[in-house]
């Protein structure tokens, strides 16, 4: 698979699925019974470390500079 997600893009996914995996963790809020829905973190770190985001090349999004 081609890569389709560039450097800021990236970013944005690493912090928000670490995020998400601290509110599963419970270290953003208090446990609560939703907390589970936090591991849904797991998803935007996959895409950030293999560089390529399965929806976004099903809708013929990339956001990677030209080469």
């Amino acid at each position: 698979m081609p890569s389709n997600v560039g450097t800021l893009d990236r970013i944005v996914r690493v912090v928000f699925g670490v995020a998400l995996i601290a509110f599963a963790l419970g270290f953003l809020a208090p446990a609560t019974g939703f907390n589970w829905i936090g591991w849904i973190g797991v998803i935007p770190l996959a895409t950030a470390a293999f560089g390529t985001c399965p929806l976004y090349s099903l809708v013929g999004v990339s956001t990677c500079s030209t080469r």
